[in-house]
C-alpha cells in the first residue's frame, strides 16, 4: 500500500526522523511491558514518537491538523470498532481511503481490515489520543445518524475496574456492575465533575460534565439494562429500589488510586424510566490542590484579585459570591480564606458538604437528617466566638437573616447565593424577607463569577471568526483582537479547550450605592453609578480574554449575556 500524495509531500518537506533502533524496539517490548508503552517512555513527545515509529515501519505518521481536516468514513470502519481498536478510516480529497492506526503491530486488526475492506487503502500512524480526539469530534453526529445510543465495549474494562474498589460491591462481575464500575472509573480518569445517566426509549445514554460542558461518552442498549443500572446505583446509595415515582437523593463512597471519592446521587423519574446524576467529590485530590490554591491560580485578573483581597480583609460585614451551580463560588471563598487566614483569628465554616479541608479552620458539615441545618448550625457558630464565618450557601430567609445579623454584630461573613449577577442579589435577599436597610448595612461587596473554558495550548491557532458572529456578539471594533481557537487534539480530547479560568464582576458598596439601593433606584442608575467607580461586567471581563486569544467568541456568548 502506498502513501497518499498529500502524505508523501508532507514527508518530503520535512527531514526524515530517526527510526527506533532494533535494540530500542526489543527493549521496549521486554519484561512483559506493551511495546507502545515502552516506546512512550523512550520518546515522550507523541508526534516525534509516531514519526520515529513510522520510519521504523516504513509508514507515514499523519499530523494532528491533517487528521482533524479529513472526513471519517464510518462505513469502512464502524465508529464503535474504531473507538475500541484505536483506529479511524478517513477519506482523502481525491477519494482515497486512508486508515490511521495507533499500533502498527496489531496483526489481528490489519489482517481483518485487509479481509473486510473491498477497496484498496493506504495506512498511516497517529497517536492513540489524537485518534480518540478525532472520533470525539464526530461522535454526536454518529449517534444522531444512528438514531440510538450504542454501548461502548471496552476490552480493558475488567482491568480498569480492578483499580476501582467500590464499597458494598459484591464479587459478582455481572454486566450491570461492570458497566457502572467502568463508568465511574472513566469519569474519574477524565476529570468529570458530574455523571449523567439518562434513560431513553432505546436504553441508556451516559454523559460527563467536563470543564462545565456535557459531552456524550457512550451508553447501553435496552430499557431493561437501563433500569438495572439505575437500580444498581440505588443499592450503592442505600435508596429505595422499589420507589420509582418520586425523586431520591443519596450518596456512596468509592476507593480509587489509593484515595476515597464521594459520589452524591440524585435519582429523578422521567417519562422513559428514571435518570441519575452523580456529583463527583474527590475530596483528597481537591484538598491536595488546596495547598497551592490562590486567587491568581484560579485565573482572576489583577483588579478583581485586589478588590477581593481588600473585601476579605475587612474587620466585619459580608462578602457575597454569586453565580450558577458549578461556577466555582465555594472554591473562590476557600482561596480567599486561605490567602487572608493569618492564624490569629477563629475561622469557622458550615457547608453541605465540606468539599476541601483547610488547616486551622473549624469545618462543620450540614446534616439535615440529624437536624443540623444551615440556620441551626449558624446559630451555634455564633456562640463559638468566631472572627470569620463561611456559610456554604444561603438557601432560605432564616439563614439569610442570621448571616446578616452576624455581619452587623462584628463578624466577617463569607457566603454564596444563587443569582445571575451582582445586581440581582439585592432582589434575592429582599424576596427572602430581609430588611433592605440591614442588608445594605451588612454588605461590603458582591462578586458574580463564571468559569470560562480556555483554548487548548497544544492546538490553539489564529482564526478569523464569521463577520455575522462578531456583529451578533456586539464586540464593536475588533481590530486589536487576536482571535484564536483550538482545532482539537489528543491533549484536549478534540474539544479545542483545556482547563477553565475564573472571571468576575465585583460591586463594592459605598454610601452612594447604598443610598441608591435603599431608594429603590432603577438598575440602570445603579449600573451607571457603579461604572463611574470602575465596575466592569462579566461580559467585559470575558471579552478581554477573547481579545487576548485565550478563549473564543462562542465561549463568550455561552457564559455571558449581551448588554
Amino acid at each position: 500500500m502506498n502513501a497518499p500524495d498529500a502524505l508523501r509531500r508532507q514527508l518530503q518537506a520535512t527531514p526524515p526522523p530517526a527510526p527506533f533502533s532494533a535494540a530500542e524496539l526489543s527493549g521496549a517490548a521486554g519484561g512483559g511491558v506493551a511495546l507502545l508503552e515502552g516506546l512512550a517512555r523512550l520518546e515522550p513527545d507523541p508526534a516525534v514518537r509516531m514519526a520515529r515509529l513510522g520510519a521504523s515501519c516504513s509508514l507515514p505518521a499523519i499530523d494532528n491538523a491533517r487528521l482533524m481536516a479529513l472526513v471519517p468514513d464510518f462505513g469502512a470502519i464502524a465508529f464503535e470498532q474504531a473507538l475500541r481498536r484505536e483506529c479511524v478510516a478517513l477519506r482523502e480529497d481525491d477519494g482515497t481511503l486512508l486508515v490511521v492506526v495507533s499500533n502498527p503491530f496489531d496483526d489481528d486488526l490489519l489482517d481483518g481490515l485487509s479481509a473486510r475492506l473491498s477497496e484498496g487503502f493506504a495506512l498511516a500512524l497517529a497517536d492513540a489520543d489524537t485518534i480518540a480526539a478525532c472520533l470525539a469530534r464526530h461522535e454526536d453526529e454518529v449517534r444522531r445518524a444512528a438514531g440510538l445510543h450504542m454501548a461502548r465495549e471496552d476490552e480493558n474494562d475488567g482491568e480498569l475496574v480492578e483499580e476501582l474498589s467500590l464499597k458494598r460491591i459484591s464479587a459478582d462481575a455481572s454486566p450491570v456492575v461492570k458497566l457502572v464500575n467502568s463508568t465511574l472509573y472513566d469519569a474519574l480518569k477524565q476529570g468529570a465533575s458530574d455523571i449523567h445517566l439518562e434513560t431513553v426509549p432505546a436504553g441508556l445514554v451516559i454523559r460527563y460534565r467536563i470543564d462545565g460542558v456535557l459531552s456524550r461518552v457512550g451508553g447501553a442498549a435496552g430499557a431493561e439494562l437501563a433500569e438495572q443500572v439505575v437500580s444498581r446505583l440505588k443499592v450503592m446509595a442505600e435508596l429505595d429500589i422499589a420507589e420509582r415515582r418520586v425523586p431520591q437523593d443519596g450518596r456512596f463512597k468509592a476507593q480509587a488510586g489509593g484515595r476515597e471519592i464521594d459520589f452524591r446521587v440524585s435519582i429523578m423519574p422521567s417519562i422513559h424510566g428514571e435518570d441519575a446524576v452523580l456529583r463527583v467529590l474527590d475530596k483528597e485530590h481537591l484538598s491536595a490542590e488546596m495547598s497551592g490554591l490562590t486567587l491568581e491560580s484560579l485565573g482572576f485578573d489583577g483588579a478583581s484579585r485586589a478588590v477581593l483581597r481588600r473585601l476579605a480583609s475587612e474587620p466585619y460585614g459580608m462578602l457575597l459570591v454569586t453565580g450558577p451551580t458549578g461556577s466555582g463560588k465555594t472554591t473562590t471563598l476557600y482561596a480567599t480564606l486561605g490567602e487572608t487566614n493569618s492564624g490569629l483569628e477563629k475561622v469557622v465554616t458550615i457547608e453541605d458538604p465540606v468539599e476541601y479541608q483547610l488547616a486551622g479552620v473549624l469545618q462543620i458539615p450540614v446534616n439535615e437528617r440529624k437536624g443540623l441545618s444551615f440556620a441551626r448550625g449558624l446559630r451555634s457558630i455564633l456562640r463559638h466566638d468566631p472572627d470569620k464565618i463561611m456559610v456554604g450557601e444561603i438557601r432560605d430567609g432564616e439563614t439569610a437573616e442570621i448571616a446578616v445579623q452576624a455581619a452587623l454584630t462584628g463578624h466577617l461573613v463569607f457566603t454564596t447565593v444563587h443569582a445571575n449577577n451582582v445586581f440581582d442579589v439585592i432582589g434575592r435577599f429582599m424576596h427572602m424577607g430581609i430588611d433592605p436597610y440591614n442588608l445594605v448595612a451588612a454588605l461590603n461587596g458582591v462578586v458574580a463569577q463564571r468559569l470560562v473554558r480556555i483554548n487548548c495550548p497544544q492546538c490553539s491557532a489564529p482564526v478569523t471568526p464569521d463577520a455575522e458572529l462578531i456583529a451578533d456578539s456586539e464586540l464593536g471594533d475588533v481590530s486589536g483582537f487576536r482571535f484564536h481557537a483550538g482545532t482539537g487534539c489528543g491533549h484536549c480530547r478534540g474539544s479545542g479547550y483545556k482547563g477553565r479560568r475564573a472571571v468576575a464582576e465585583v460591586l463594592v458598596l459605598d454610601d452612594e450605592v447604598r443610598e441608591l439601593i435603599l431608594s429603590r433606584a432603577p438598575i440602570r442608575v445603579l449600573k451607571e453609578t457603579a461604572r463611574r467607580r470602575g465596575f466592569r461586567s462579566l461580559r467585559e471581563a470575558v471579552t478581554d480574554l477573547v481579545a487576548a486569544g485565550d478563549t473564543t467568541v462562542e465561549e463568550l456568548n455561552r457564559v455571558t449575556l449581551l448588554g
